[in-house]
């Protein structure tokens, strides 16, 4: 009975996970190739020349939103039903819990690979994401761009985005990712998936910013974690925590040895007292 009740839950655990895999291959559209994938291309410079439509529908080239602030940026579609939907939500989750604001401290620029898509989209994802960010000078942080195939293969190539269409079902193939930009339009970093954590973000953010937002913490935190871009998450800067230790063994020592040489030296300093004679003479 008992090899029977095991043999059952063993098969409901493969057919579970054929089951998911299938729901996952159905969501993310074709098992990516080499013509779709992302390639990070650090310190590439952004094409700042690129034009593209707001959400007015006005063109603006994309050197409008590099100033002196980072900016998280993202290619997807608007229309998109499956992993754009997610790549999207996950970017308005951790914006809502980071303590940075966008317009303030950062932008945040989404560009459609639709070149169907129009500028009346746009406004209505970006009026969508306003509501649910709800933070006061928002509408000047969040950028929904449309454009060009040209302009946007011209961007997607500097970014390391590739991306396929299929006929058949009229979506694209690609992946899932949001890289930051140093204010100057260079990448700075990758982070993949379609979850992301705030202190990542953040610490990219700070990162790509040459620290000039953020805090003392940011700025240890930094020091002594270490961006993986294989891994695209942060990780134990272990050479610079040994370099650290190191340093503060020979201050510690430094000190030791100081205090002790000091306090031998006020020892010399103090006048020895004669003994009195029993006599009451003096030697």
């Amino acid at each position: 009975m008992l090899n029977r009740s095991l043999f059952v839950v063993v098969v409901m655990f493969v057919v579970s996970a054929f089951a998911y895999g299938q729901q996952v291959e159905t969501l993310y559209g074709p098992v990516p190739g080499d013509t779709v994938r992302i390639d990070q291309r650090l310190n590439n410079l952004i094409p700042m020349d690129a034009v593209f439509r707001d959400e007015t529908g006005g063109l603006v080239r994309l050197k409008n939103f590099f100033n002196k602030k980072p900016v998280v940026m993202t290619m997807v579609y608007y229309r998109c039903p499956l992993i754009c939907a997610e790549v999207m939500q996950g970017l308005l989750a951790v914006t809502r819990v980071l303590k940075f604001d966008a317009g303030k401290e950062y932008d945040i620029v989404l560009i459609s690979i639709d070149p169907k898509e129009t500028g009346d989209i746009a406004a209505k994802k970006k009026a969508t994401f306003l509501r649910t960010y709800n933070r006061e000078g928002a509408e000047d942080g969040w950028h929904f761009l449309t454009g060009d195939k040209s302009e946007i293969d011209k961007v997607a190539e500097a970014c390391g985005y590739k991306y396929d269409y299929d006929p058949k079902t009229g979506l694209y193939a690609h992946g899932a990712a949001i890289w930051i930009v140093t204010p100057q339009g260079h990448i700075s970093q990758y982070l993949k998936g379609i979850e992301f954590k705030a202190t990542d973000l953040r610490l990219a953010l700070v990162s790509a910013s040459d620290e000039k937002i953020g805090n003392l913490a940011d700025q240890i935190t930094l020091f002594c974690f270490m961006w993986d871009p294989s891994t695209g998450k942060y990780g134990l800067a272990v050479l610079r925590l040994m370099q650290l230790a190191g340093v503060l063994t020979v201050l510690l020592l430094g000190g030791f040895i100081y205090g002790a040489v000091r306090k031998d030296k006020n020892k010399a300093l103090i006048p020895r007292r004669n003994p009195r004679n029993t006599d009451g003479d003096t030697p």
